[in-house]
């Protein structure tokens, strides 16, 4: 049990090089923040208290992940020191702390609401805090109009550029906010500013209209949850050129988890959805500009349909999102990655490329290209496991493919069957971009808990910091399936013992056993399966800092592929999909082609929830695709 009555007093800008970031969790959120290296435990109890507004008899137990993953209590200065030791000898880039509201019945047992699980890093959704001179800021997107209060320019652009504090609601940019040194709560008198170097003037916590009128926004508390930070991204060109935002936020929002669901009607689609403003012979495209064919897939948040261009007659896939179902700070971030990772994808041939996007008052919508050769998994159902010379084949254009992320920074995270498909061609098209993490440079690493079960690489689930690492790691889980057939970890959820047929289990089995490369197998085929399977990723193959994809293409397993012919898409793929036609859904899976594509109607209380700035700057259209279309 921890009662204290001191408060620990915030550090300077100027200690935080010689001090220890912490993150608590507690309640749902992730607070960061720092103490001194020699911080006293009462100091370090009344920071815990104040963080958590905890009244002054409460009791609480604190307890600090080790090197191991597992929580260890602090209930003295030398369970302090202690942790704080280790954090600086391990050289951890912060010291993982969980507050629970409560002391264990006797010691050893857990607190109550504790669970083992909630230890993954990742496996819960967080709300993240920074506390810096009693600011409580948390990350977020802001409109062209917020300006920051330390250096007074503008924080605009996608993705969440600065930070804004919950208690006092002043905002800073991410570089800004250890440097504003005002404390939270104390009154600001705002004043006019000399102009800034984008020409703006105004004055700390003021936005202009759009009429150029100075007006104050009242801001609000969005839902964030954070699993990992991001990075300030630039504002794109359609961004830039996008109506100026909405002159007040909405406040919190609750996550609304109903699907989209598609009801019966006829089978030509009658739009109840409302539509972009406009005329659909405007430059802007709306859903007027589509005719909506069939359902032919769906996800936990998407629904993708199989559409007409009306004016080109080309076929598209559209991937219709609700924007309910996507309302916190990092679901509209990852749509947001989706998005980009989709233009740089646009025109590379083995990557499924962005047509134009566009959005109503209750949806987004991602206009792509459509593949119709089926995905891999479909393929795989039907012939069980695929000959080496053709495994051979799709895994170095999903190789060329994921060299084509990696070198422009994005880390795709969800290779899998489902995500690889074959076009009339038979060549393949990596798809799916809502895992991508974007933005890393040589050397930079990230940590969030994602991916699909049977692909997570080891690192993830040892809660490690990680790179591209990952996609070789899920690449040798694919080329594993289609070589022998069935998975490296196909026992989990076979077996007799329920114990053994958890997503806990199948963890432990990617982290402990060692993977048995089937026989029947060249030695080749089984040298790659063991290069890119290896647990510890700095000795996989594949990631080498310098050396990492020449080292694939070296590998006697694709001694006979021509790169540079591959590239070019002029090596004949072994299989071609028997499609009659550029509708032809015979390789799609029925469940979906099946459906009705009748969108449910919009419901104005959920519309008016929806803070529609979130949403700014998401229309795009790919003007190369666009000019040689020639239609809008």
């Amino acid at each position: 049990m921890m009662l204290c009555r001191f408060r620990m007093p915030t550090l300077d800008p100027e200690e935080l090089e010689n001090s220890v970031r912490i993150r608590v969790g507690y309640d749902g959120n992730i607070l960061i923040t720092n103490i001194k290296n020699d911080v006293k435990y009462s100091d370090f109890c009344a920071e815990i208290k104040d963080i958590c507004k905890f009244v002054e008899n409460q009791p609480f137990t604190v307890k600090w992940l080790d090197e191991e993953g597992d929580p260890c209590t602090i209930s003295s200065q030398i369970e302090l020191n202690e942790a704080i030791r280790l954090y600086e000898v391990n050289k951890d880039s912060e010291l993982n702390i969980h507050v629970f509201p409560n002391v264990p019945v006797r010691p050893g047992l857990p607190c109550v609401g504790e669970d083992r699980n909630m230890y993954r890093r990742g496996a819960r959704r967080w709300r993240k805090l920074y506390r810096v001179n009693g600011h409580l800021f948390q990350a977020k997107r802001f409109s062209r109009k917020a300006a920051c209060a330390f250096c007074q320019d503008r924080i605009w652009g996608l993705g969440r550029q600065g930070f804004k504090c919950i208690n006092c609601r002043v905002t800073v940019h991410k570089r800004c906010h250890k440097l504003y040194k005002k404390i939270c709560g104390t009154v600001e008198v705002v004043e006019p500013h000399t102009p800034n170097h984008n020409g703006d003037t105004g004055a700390v916590g003021q936005s202009k209209s759009a009429n150029g009128d100075p007006k104050y926004s009242r801001p609000n508390l969005p839902v964030e949850y954070g699993k990992e930070e991001m990075r300030v991204e630039a504002m794109d060109e359609a961004s830039k050129a996008a109506e100026a935002e909405s002159e007040e936020e909405d406040d919190d929002e609750e996550e609304d988890e109903d699907e989209d669901h598609f009801h019966d009607a006829e089978s030509s689609w009658t739009a109840k959805v409302e539509s972009n403003p406009g005329n659909p012979d405007s430059g802007q495209l709306t859903l007027d500009h589509f005719q909506l064919l069939r359902v032919i897939g769906r996800g936990s948040y998407a629904k993708v349909l199989q559409v007409e261009h009306k004016k080109t007659k080309r076929i598209y896939a559209m991937k219709v999102i609700k924007k309910e179902l996507v309302n916190d700070d990092e679901d509209i971030d990852w749509v947001q990655t989706e998005k980009h990772v989709f233009e740089a994808a646009t025109n590379y041939p083995f990557l499924v490329g962005l047509h134009s996007c566009f959005q109503t008052a209750s949806r987004l919508f991602f206009v792509i290209e459509f593949v119709n050769g089926g995905d891999l998994m479909f393929h795989m159902q039907r012939q069980r496991r695929l000959p080496e010379e053709h495994a051979r084949f799709y895994a170095a254009e999903i190789c060329l493919a994921l060299n084509f992320l990696h070198e422009r920074g994005i880390v795709y995270r969800d290779l899998k069957l489902d995500n690889v498909l074959l076009d009339a061609e038979g060549h393949i098209k990596l798809t799916d971009y809502g895992m991508c993490k974007e933005n890393l440079r040589p050397g930079d690493k990230t940590n969030t808990f994602c991916g699909t079960p049977n692909y997570i690489a080891p690192e993830v689930l040892r809660g490690e910091d990680y790179d591209f690492s990952v996609d070789w790691w899920a690449l040798g889980v694919l080329m594993y399936e289609m070589l022998a057939g069935r998975s490296p970890f196909d026992a989990v959820g076979n077996a007799d013992n329920p114990d053994q047929n958890t997503e806990d289990y199948l963890f432990q089995i990617i982290l402990e056993k060692p993977i048995r490369i089937p026989r029947s197998l060249s030695v080749k085929a089984a040298s790659l399966l063991k290069g890119f399977l290896n647990k510890a990723p700095a000795e996989r193959l594949g990631c080498h800092p310098q050396t990492g994809f020449s080292d694939i293409q070296s590998h006697p397993f694709f001694r006979t592929i021509d790169w540079d012919l591959l590239e070019q898409k002029q090596i004949i793929p072994p299989y071609k999909p028997h499609i009659r036609h550029e509708r032809d859904l015979e390789h799609f899976d029925p469940a979906f082609t099946n459906e009705p594509v009748r969108l449910t109607p919009d419901d104005p209380k959920t519309i008016s929830d929806i803070d529609q700035s979130e949403f700014d700057g998401f229309e795009y259209v790919n003007p190369l695709l666009m000019s040689m279309e020639d239609c809008v």
